[in-house]
């Protein structure tokens, strides 16, 4: 079976063209299941559908979330789907298994009075605070993801434009417009900060870290949590909070879903729909706060 989910990560990042990242998010339910069947002395190629339901069952027993199970799910049936489009097997076990039907949790988002918070904490009077001031405003400025933040190069931006230029792993590049303090964060990082952070001239990522190399997932998030720290806000701020937050933010003030589509990427209106549900849950949340009858 190791094989089988080896050749299948290969698959996903050359044919479906999905990030490397991605792909190990896919597979980490397939191994966990695949160490299942070992730990019960079942054979992969002998699969059933009772096996799928046991083991759905056995991750319920353990604590898992509705959410989780169909995640789960969802991830088996498309390893199952490729082995059978590889000759390894010739039946599917998880195509009759329903998917778990829970209450979908909306995300959560910052208010504009927590975003200006956020955002006037990064000093500008040194390098790394300048640095961090110009993340912050171009993720809440474009409503990019994290990974497609740090993976911008220095000539993704049009500082004379306005717009950055966001190209995700096997997707057509999209160009996104910055508010005039973004760019202004931006330019004072590219022109004042970077090039004395930069370690090799030939570096091509925008954001560096202290050793002049590109800024990790993970050193954004430290950033990220410090900041929301330092703000007092009690929410817990995720690089997502800010791309959400950016969605309902542009949705309440009158753009229309297909436009905040496109630049958030989203290959499904559905996915952006999602947010009118926040929209007007926040409505109902300032109506019964400030009507006089409510």
């Amino acid at each position: 079976m190791l094989d089988v989910i080896s050749d299948y990560k290969k698959y996903l990042v050359d044919v479906k063209h999905a990030s490397v990242n991605t792909a190990e998010s896919y597979l980490r339910d397939v191994r966990q299941f695949a160490q299942w069947l070992q730990n019960n002395d079942i054979s992969f190629a002998q699969t059933s559908q009772q096996n799928i339901c046991d083991y759905i069952a056995f991750l319920r027993s353990a604590g898992r979330s509705s959410a989780t199970l169909t995640r789960c799910i969802s991830g088996l049936k498309n390893f199952f789907s490729y082995a059978i489009l590889s000759g390894v097997l010739s039946e599917n076990p998880v195509r009759d298994i329903p998917t778990e039907r829970g209450e979908k949790k909306l995300p959560q988002i910052l208010s504009s009075r927590e975003v200006e918070l956020l955002l006037a904490q990064p000093s500008n009077f040194d390098e790394k605070g300048c640095r961090d001031k110009a993340m912050l405003e171009v993720m809440y400025a474009t409503g990019i993801r994290v990974s497609e933040l740090i993976g911008l190069n220095a000539d993704d931006v049009g500082l004379d434009t306005g717009f950055i230029r966001c190209a995700s792993s096997g997707k057509k590049p999209r160009y996104i417009p910055m508010y005039p303090a973004a760019i202004r964060a931006l330019s004072g990082y590219m022109h004042r900060v970077r090039p004395l952070m930069l370690v090799s001239p030939t570096e091509p990522a925008l954001f560096v870290n202290l050793n002049g190399e590109r800024m990790s997932r993970q050193g954004f998030w430290k950033i990220l949590k410090s900041y929301q720290q330092a703000a007092h806000i009690e929410k817990d701020i995720t690089p997502h909070t800010l791309r959400h937050s950016f969605a309902v933010h542009l949705l309440e003030n009158g753009a229309d879903l297909r436009s905040i589509q496109e630049m958030m990427g989203h290959s499904d209106i559905s996915s952006t729909q999602m947010y009118t549900q926040l929209v007007n849950q926040n409505l109902q949340s300032v109506y019964r706060k400030c009507h006089p009858k409510a």
